[in-house]
């Protein structure tokens, strides 16, 4: 009877431990495409540095982003921080995604358009790393140096961007 619970505790421990390794989260090694045309892997441009992605999940998810682009970006605190804004269209028809990226391109400047992606690919991985619950707000995470996820947020920019900087310091 003793080995039976031994054995029991021992089993339970496992899968314990099996079970955080489980939720324990990388980013998606997806290939995405800048707006300026290069290849990207934003799990390789992330590496050995902090870096924030905002992300936008619908049109209207998407039509947030440049206000949290624009206040990380006017953030003193927050100048030797990467930021990368990403595009998710997975679900648009694959016949209108070009058109699509030339209207994100005209929006956004030339010196700016290595830092936005587009991604067509693991919608699901990608909505798991966010933690998208809605696809009407844009979606922020602050990535570490070793690609931790150390802050998530959503919405508004002005009522998050100082919990955002807080998580950097």
């Amino acid at each position: 009877m003793v080995e039976f619970r031994v054995l029991a505790r021992t089993a339970l421990l496992v899968a314990a431990i099996a079970g955080l390794r489980c939720d324990a989260q990388s980013m998606p090694g997806t290939s995405g495409e800048t707006l300026s045309g290069k290849r990207i892997v934003l799990a390789d441009a992330t590496r050995e540095h902090s870096a924030v992605l905002v992300a936008g999940f619908s049109h209207e998810g998407g039509n947030g982003t440049g206000a949290w682009v624009k206040a990380i970006r006017g953030d003193a605190a927050l100048a030797g921080v990467t930021v990368y804004q990403v595009a998710m269209l997975e679900g648009a028809p694959s016949l209108i995604r070009g058109t699509i990226k030339n209207g994100m391109r005209k929006g956004v400047s030339i010196a700016d358009q290595d830092q936005f992606v587009v991604l067509t690919q693991d919608n699901k991985l990608w909505r798991q790393l966010f933690g998208v619950t809605t696809d009407k707000e844009p979606y922020v995470i602050a990535l570490d140096a070793k690609g931790n996820v150390v802050w998530r947020g959503h919405g508004a920019a002005d009522q998050q961007e100082p919990q955002l900087r807080a998580a950097l310091r």
